[in-house]
């Protein structure tokens, strides 16, 4: 129809028909929040978010994957709470207020775990998670020395298994985590996103909140990052987040290896120095992180996106490594890797010279 608004991402990654929710989940008051956006939607009650048989194990679910991912939610609580010992990205994985996505990258790895469907699970018990996270970083007292998490706060991964822009959509556990870090003295949040919410940008963080921009060359994230921001509305955010009282760093991965990688990485390191302001280049830093693959997820992938394939699963060029949780999975040969790496890291030195690699492998 002439003149009517297109529809954008944000339409397009939530049309929610049916929640899952586990016995009594209406005490909790995110819980009847979340209801309450998605009114018309079906509910169905389940014994545990984590035990749904029409979803989690049903191989055919792997064909409705997207519709999945857009119809579904799941509601529940987060009994278990516990902080992760991280010291990479972060100092600490914070017990997670959300776990899968709306999104659908075809490199995630939370569907190796869930099994053939991975909509977003909401944890409702939010006021019992901040509690936890709040008396976790006091008893952490002063950062004794700088890491390469950071140089004075520990820091909280707060979306592991989630992309924290997209759950800001479905409830406020987000804004409720990005105000309890901007009061907390010794620590940040943390998370990476490839999802542009504007709405964000209303939020008081304080410089108490990390924004991490997944980015990568176009054409490779037309191919992979499916559901996802445009790069280019990604990069423009940058100085919109630095503005509002974000940190924000590049989170530069996958970085898939094909013919012709490294031109496009420059391509992409140059639109970067090219669309950021002089505030945002000073303040930023960078993880760089080469695909790593599985061959359970191989199989999924190609029973919904098989063409991303080609390019994500390259036995010539991959081999079997052993993960920190005992999976096996496949990762780029040595040592073309670390040659591969030193590449990238020489280049970003050479295009955006004031942004410091704090991690790459």
């Amino acid at each position: 129809m002439r003149g009517a608004r297109p529809v954008d991402l944000a339409d397009r990654l939530l049309e929610v028909k049916r929640i899952y929710h586990e016995p009594g989940i209406e005490r909790f008051e995110r819980a009847r929040e979340v209801l309450g956006r998605f009114p018309d939607a079906e509910r169905v009650q389940v014994a545990s978010h984590q035990a749904i048989s029409c979803l989690y194990g049903n191989e055919g679910n792997v064909e409705d994957w997207v519709r999945i991912k857009r119809e579904t939610l799941v509601l529940g609580e987060k009994k278990s709470l516990s902080a992760r010992r991280n010291e990479r990205s972060s100092d600490w994985i914070a017990p997670s207020t959300a776990n899968g996505c709306a999104m659908a990258c075809s490199y995630c790895y939370v569907p190796r775990r869930k099994g053939y469907a991975n909509p977003i699970t909401v944890f409702a018990n939010i006021d019992t998670i901040t509690g936890y996270l709040e008396r976790h970083a006091a008893r952490q007292g002063v950062k004794p020395e700088p890491n390469q998490c950071d140089p004075v706060d520990w820091v909280y991964d707060i979306g592991e298994n989630s992309d924290c822009s997209v759950d800001a959509m479905v409830s406020d556990n987000v804004r409720d985590l990005v105000d309890l870090f901007a009061r907390i003295p010794n620590a940040k949040a943390s998370f990476a996103t490839k999802f542009v919410n504007r709405d964000l940008l209303g939020y008081d963080p304080r410089g108490g909140t990390r924004v991490r921009f997944s980015l990568m060359p176009k054409e490779t994230s037309r191919l992979v990052d499916i559901r996802t921001s445009k790069v280019a509305d990604r990069i423009a955010a940058l100085d919109d987040f630095v503005e509002a009282g974000f940190e924000v760093h590049l989170n530069l991965s996958p970085v898939v290896v094909y013919e012709g990688w490294q031109e496009d990485w420059a391509e992409l390191l140059d639109q970067i120095a090219d669309g950021t302001n002089e505030r945002t280049k000073q303040q930023l830093a960078a993880e760089i992180i080469f695909l790593t693959h599985n061959e359970g997820l191989h199989e999924v992938n190609l029973g919904w996106h098989p063409k991303a394939e080609e390019l994500l699963w390259r036995p010539d060029l991959q081999q079997l490594k052993r993960s920190q949780s005992g999976q096996w999975n496949v990762r780029y040969k040595s040592p073309w890797k670390g040659r591969w790496v030193q590449d990238l890291t020489d280049l970003l030195a050479v295009k955006l010279p004031t942004c410091r690699v704090r991690y790459a492998f």
